[in-house]
């Protein structure tokens, strides 16, 4: 009887303490971005248990998940025949380790922000286009990579330089084009690459150096010649390329190799030079005694051919001499000319060596690729008629009237199916008489603007000289509303709800920037054009409308005053906007969130009249930057948060535009501070969010 009880007491302990693991309840963000991947791959009876609203997934063992305690690490769910996309919320899965959707059948773009503490990803054998996104130079832990069969197009983007933990990539079949990115030689620790049948192009040498034990670049465009040390490597495939036959050049005769070549040398990666027979240093042998009496006699013979053709031209200088003045002044301007071209040319070259101004880059790629989209680039967005939109407009009444812009003003419209949506009538006079062509051109690009933080172009109208735009409608107000003219005290966002805000608005930039090809430029970013939904979400207006005009930014400095405030230094000087110029506007969006005021407020007294001038200077002093707090929080929030917040504020206003940082390192900056903020009380009246008391909490790292 007493080995029993002595046996039934540790069988209760351990099922008391393991009760918790069964009935474990999974991260809230775990499980929306579980939710919203299994909506997006169109709720697949093949995930059993899967739930596309509720449910635990470690709790309820959805198929291929598994956890550690509340957080997922792990989602195998390969050759399960599954398809439609992967959603939009996968960076929310902050400790997921190992990610597997090989041998399905999704299609689209990879979204361009993956779960960023991965160490495995494998999406290989799907359907997958576009190209890696960007998001994968802040995977730092990432160890295995594996897009192989899928149809990839455009070049590998060239941010590997933050991926030296990467030991496998597989970039096999697909269709990427362009060199190997530079940043492949950050890849210190890489033992497998696989880019075969592909169409590659450009030399290896950006190889040489890795510690590869296995290379396939077969059925691909590499030309040059393959470097020595690759040679070396255990399984090295090459076929199907235009490589130059034979071994590489040698370096020119009497030069020392340089020190790392002849480290690998020495450690047998491709030389074939036998050593000699004792192991001793020697002298020079009888053969390269040889080669220097030979090579002295050939400087010998090249001196003497040289003396005589100079002795010729100067003779043929003085019988030239002798000529007419007009044939003369003829050979010398044609000699002049020759020198000035060749001049020139050299000027080029060198000027080619510089990266061009990231705005002239932008306009040249939408030109260069401007006669094909128009060709080949189907419109997405639903064609409509001017009547239909009269209808629903109620003829473009005043009733419906929902907002003014620099190109136009924007209704409601109400559709006979129930649907509401808004409708940007455009003024013909800010089209600066563009061609219809271009018109759905720039239609055709923006209704492929596609992410959760952008307002979505649903339809367009171009017959009877006008041009409409139709959007999804969000009628909960803009940013500039919820800030500046809100006196509905539950419309007050909390803190919580800014940085929120502040992170969607800046995703919504590093897409447009960052991922789309090519990249996008906003040029008119301001709180007026972040839209807040019901579930305070902010979706940004007006993507792509640059492209109508190439006057865009004249026509909104001068139409829209307010627009002033945001305009960065270099726009203002030099009429110049580039993706930085977007990053300063973002900056100054940001002032606003904190401080509750107007980029430019003509009833301040005249220090405080431009937010910028006013903030900048105290944003590092923390006491000041207190008293800088919009009034309306009440003292709810966190210092440390605060003091962070202020910080990228001014990174991003700064007057040099090559020191602001580019949006994704924003968006990482934003996404630490909201992961680490600690939480000291929440009013349970308040639906949007946290609310912080003032006093300080954990520290949070926020570096560039």
């Amino acid at each position: 009887m007493a080995n029993n009880h002595t046996a039934f007491f540790p069988l209760c302990f351990v099922l008391i303490f393991a009760l918790p693991l069964v009935h474990c309840t999974t991260d809230s963000n775990d499980v929306q971005a579980l939710q919203v991947m299994y909506n997006a791959l169109n709720n697949p009876s093949q995930l059993t248990n899967w739930k596309s609203s509720g449910g635990d997934p470690c709790g309820e063992s959805w198929k291929g998940v598994t956890c550690v305690g509340s957080a997922v690490v792990s989602i195998v769910v390969s050759g399960l025949g599954l398809s439609g996309t992967m959603g939009y919320l996968l960076s929310d899965l902050m400790s997921l380790k190992t990610f597997d959707l090989s041998d399905n059948n999704i299609h689209d773009t990879i979204p361009y922000q993956l779960p960023p503490n991965l160490t495995s990803l494998n999406l290989a054998r799907n359907n997958l286009s576009g190209n890696l996104p960007y998001s994968i130079s802040s995977m730092t832990s990432l160890t295995h990579l594996n897009v192989s069969h899928n149809a990839l197009s455009q070049s590998i983007g060239d941010f590997f330089t933050n991926s030296v933990g990467l030991s496998t990539l597989d970039i096999s079949f697909n269709n990427s084009t362009g060199d190997l990115p530079n940043s492949f030689s950050s890849l210190t620790n890489l033992s497998s690459l696989y880019v075969q049948n592909n169409k590659l192009t450009g030399t290896l040498n950006v190889l040489t150096g890795l510690p590869l034990t296995t290379l396939n670049v077969a059925n691909n465009n590499f030309t040059g010649w393959i470097p020595r040390e690759l040679s070396a490597i255990r399984t090295f495939i090459y076929v199907g390329n235009s490589f130059d036959n034979g071994p590489a050049p040698p370096p020119p005769p009497y030069t020392t190799p340089p020190p790392e070549r002849a480290h690998r040398n020495h450690s047998g990666s491709g030389t074939n030079e036998p050593p000699t027979s004792d192991g001793s240093k020697k002298g020079l042998s009888v053969g390269p005694i040889v080669g220097i009496i030979l090579g002295a006699v050939l400087l010998v013979v090249l001196a003497l051919l040289a003396f005589y053709f100079c002795i010729r031209k100067n003779k043929k200088r003085v019988s030239g001499a002798k000529t007419s003045r007009g044939s003369l002044s003829l050979g010398s301007s044609e000699v002049n000319t020759g020198m000035q071209d060749q001049r020139f040319r050299s000027t080029a070259a060198v000027t080619d060596l510089k990266p061009p101004p990231a705005e002239k880059l932008v306009v040249e790629r939408v030109l260069k690729n401007g006669s094909v989209n128009r060709m080949k680039s189907p419109i997405t967005a639903t064609a409509y008629t001017v009547a239909s939109l009269q209808t629903a407009t109620n003829s473009f009444s005043q009733e419906n009237l929902i907002g003014e812009g620099s190109l136009g003003r924007v209704y409601k419209a109400e559709f006979p199916n129930g649907k509401v949506l808004a409708v940007k009538k455009i003024d013909n006079a800010a089209l600066s008489l563009q061609e219809e062509d271009n018109f759905l051109e720039a239609v055709s690009n923006m209704s492929r603007l596609r992410h959760p933080n952008i307002v979505t172009l649903a339809g367009y109208c171009a017959e009877h000289g006008q041009r409409l735009l139709v959007y999804e409608c969000i009628v909960n107000g803009s940013l500039h509303d919820f800030l500046h003219f809100s006196d509905d005290s539950s419309k007050t966002l909390t803190w919580n709800a800014r940085v929120r805000v502040a992170l969607g608005t800046a995703r919504a930039l590093e897409y447009l920037h960052e991922v789309c090809l090519p990249s996008v430029v906003h040029r008119n970013f301001k709180s007026a054009n972040i839209l807040i939904d019901e579930e305070l979400n902010p979706h940004l207006s007006d993507c792509g409308l640059a492209a109508l005009t190439p006057n865009t930014e004249r026509q909104v400095s001068t139409q829209m005053v307010g627009s002033f405030g945001y305009s960065a230094p270099e726009f203002a000087l030099s009429g110049i906007y580039t993706v930085k110029s977007d990053v300063y506007s973002f900056g100054v969006v940001m002032l606003e969130l904190l401080t509750g005021r107007k980029p430019l407020d003509s009833s301040r007294v005249r220090a405080e009249q431009s937010l910028v001038r006013w903030a900048t200077p105290q944003l590092h002093d923390i006491d000041s930057l207190a008293k800088m707090v919009d009034p309306s929080l009440n003292g709810m929030y966190p210092a440390k948060s605060l003091s962070r917040f202020a910080d990228i504020i001014a990174l991003c206003v700064q007057p040099e535009p090559e020191f602001r940082p580019p949006m994704s390192e924003v968006v990482q900056a934003l996404v630490r501070l909201v992961q680490r903020a600690s939480v000291v009380k929440r009013r349970s009246s308040d639906d949007s969010g946290f609310a912080y008391k003032t006093p300080d909490h954990e520290a949070i790292d926020m570096s560039f």
